[in-house]
């Protein structure tokens, strides 16, 4: 029995193992091709940064912008997919589980048709339109339910009641419960969500290319030009910037996250 267990194991690792393989290798020799001087003659050839010098170069601007529009669709979602997940939280009925079932409609729904919609809607708005902020209405759109789900399912899985009655008896009011216990208590919910918005607003691509203009590109829509119209070593050197800003930044997020949950537990 313990021989069957431990050959059930190995079977499990190496399957493991061998996926993860399969999804992580081909992102590896992409961005190896990003610092190959040629990729078609391999390392062998030499290694270089020339090209990921060129990307930061001629692709600095759409890299910042997508960075600041995944910070502002963050703090976005935050501000409206916190006090959504709360009042869903605290009143479940018909009504309500409605309206949890339809915002989830723009991610069930192709990019390409939520961003004709918002063109039709709000195109005709030509400030609105070629600024960026019309790109950042569309990852608001397209991520707040990830936000509000990932918060909701803490909250439902807590006594939310029971914790609001137990602070109300002790003179707590309706702000100093919401944020001295509600929102405490919902951290992990609010992280998880976090990193969701943050790593699908950076990677939104289908509904960006269509809301974005030449002096609005973000980085996939830019990834993808680079690809299409230059060298295969520039398009993969634009990988290899695209995980070196995201990596640092989910780790980080990830880092603030676990020392609040120390500091809160000393």
């Amino acid at each position: 029995m313990r021989s069957r267990r431990s050959v059930w194991f190995w079977l499990q690792l190496a399957l493991t193992l061998a996926v993860c393989a399969f999804l992580i290798v081909p992102i590896g020799l992409s961005m190896l091709a990003g610092v190959t001087q040629n990729y078609f003659l391999g390392p062998s050839h030499g290694l270089t940064l020339q090209w990921v010098l060129k990307v930061w170069q001629d692709y600095s601007a759409p890299v910042l912008l997508s960075v600041q529009l995944a910070a502002l669709c963050l703090l976005c979602t935050l501000v409206l997919g916190i006090p959504a997940a709360y009042v869903l939280a605290k009143r479940q009925n018909a009504f309500t589980r409605a309206i949890e079932e339809l915002m989830v409609m723009p991610v069930a729904v192709p990019g390409i048709a939520t961003a004709l919609a918002l063109i039709v809607t709000y195109g005709s708005l030509g400030g609105f339109r070629t600024h960026w902020s019309f790109i950042l209405a569309g990852h608001v759109l397209f991520t707040l339910p990830f936000m509000v789900r990932s918060v909701l399912a803490v909250m439902m899985s807590m006594d939310l009641h029971t914790l609001e009655e137990a602070a109300r008896s002790l003179g707590a009011n309706f702000v100093q419960r919401f944020f001295g216990v509600v929102l405490p208590n919902c951290r992990a919910g609010i992280v998880a969500g976090a990193l969701m918005v943050v790593t699908l607003s950076l990677g939104e691509f289908n509904m960006t290319l269509l809301l974005h203009t030449p002096l609005t590109q973000t980085l996939p829509v830019g990834l993808a030009d680079t690809y299409a119209s230059l060298r295969l070593e520039i398009g993969s050197a634009y990988t290899l910037v695209f995980f070196i800003i995201i990596v640092p930044l989910l780790v980080a997020m990830q880092w603030a996250s676990n020392a609040a949950s120390r500091a809160r537990s000393v």
